[in-house]
């Protein structure tokens, strides 16, 4: 496929760098969720699940990051063509970012220097250096980009096209495109294994999960899925999370209202655990012992003993839930 590099040198919206501070950050073991219709991220109390705090953000807020150090929550705001950043001890925006339009997935490389954003409008992926606040480079990839994820070694660059149905591979520093890999329809979100070769990737429309081999960049399998009393059509896999030991894949369904328990080993369900309307984002404690899981219909969290593969509590939280992220 044709791609573009462009080298760019944006303004600021707020001037200044982020700023440092001596201080380390205790981690509080909040919840971080973004609201996408409430233009808002709420903070949840990590053990009670009490509301702390609303946070107010750009229009549409999808995907969250902390930076490495936990001081900064990073919010992509689609429809306010923003990236905020959130001082997590103050609880509020103090900066906001331009990183092109209509930002909608993103990944931090793990030093936190670079961020990469896809831009759904543009067909491109984003990359911008956050020590500097500009973009550096920007990348074209197929239609709608959505997914993006960073390998491990931070060498590789995953993007995946919703239009073109492929996942793009791309050089971290040279910004060359290395790979299109075809998929399922509409792929959307990735999880890659500690070791970094084997990359899943959810195909919500195809209602699958493919699996790629990342030394040769080839399809070597593909994960499909029969809750009961769901119709095919309704099979939407959106989001992926590995266990810790990468023992375990816990993929959400969409509008099937559950999320498939996968072995690692052999590829296969081992369960379905009926949650909220529309399963979205998911992300596991730092122990593995809690899953949380947004839904995006019901507006509400399903919060699942990872031991019991059981909702043990269903939290309201807030229009259309996208992303959850722990302070821990």
């Amino acid at each position: 496929m044709p791609h573009r590099i462009r080298n760019l040198a944006y303004p600021l919206l707020l001037a200044g760098l982020l700023p440092l501070s001596s201080t380390l950050h205790a981690a509080t073991g909040d919840l971080f969720v973004s609201l996408e219709k409430d233009n808002a991220v709420l903070v949840l109390d990590g053990k009670s699940y009490e509301t702390k705090q609303q946070i107010a953000v750009n229009e549409q807020p999808r995907a969250l990051h902390f930076s490495p150090d936990k001081k900064w929550l990073y919010v992509a705001c689609g429809d306010g063509n923003a990236i905020d950043v959130i001082d997590v001890a103050q609880g509020k925006v103090v900066k906001s970012l331009f990183v092109g339009e209509e930002p909608e997935i993103f990944d931090l490389s793990q030093d936190g220097h670079w961020m990469y954003v896809s831009n759904e409008d543009d067909g491109e992926l984003t990359i911008y250096d956050l020590t500097q606040e500009k973009v550096a480079a920007t990348v074209e990839v197929g239609e709608e980009p959505e997914g993006v994820l960073v390998s491990h070694d931070g060498t590789r660059i995953y993007v995946t096209s919703e239009v073109a149905n492929m996942v793009h591979v791309i050089d971290a520093q040279s910004h060359e495109l290395l790979a299109n890999i075809l998929v399922g329809n509409r792929p959307r979100r990735f999880a890659l294994t500690q070791d970094g070769k084997t990359l899943f990737v959810s195909n919500e429309i195809g209602g699958t999960v493919s699996v790629i081999d990342t030394e040769n960049y080839t399809v070597t399998g593909e994960l499909s899925f029969a809750p009961k009393g769901f119709r095919r059509e309704y099979i939407t896999p959106v989001g992926l999370q590995l266990s810790h030991d990468d023992q375990t894949l816990y993929v959400t369904l969409g509008r099937a209202n559950h999320v498939a328990v996968v072995s690692v080993k052999d590829l296969s369900v081992q369960d379905y655990i009926l949650v909220g309307t529309r399963a979205w984002g998911l992300t596991l404690s730092q122990d593995g012992k809690t899953l949380y899981v947004a839904n995006g219909l019901s507006d509400d969290l399903s919060i699942i003993d990872t031991s019991q593969n059981k909702v043990i509590r269903s939290v309201p939280v807030g229009r259309v839930p996208h992303t959850i992220v722990i302070d821990e």
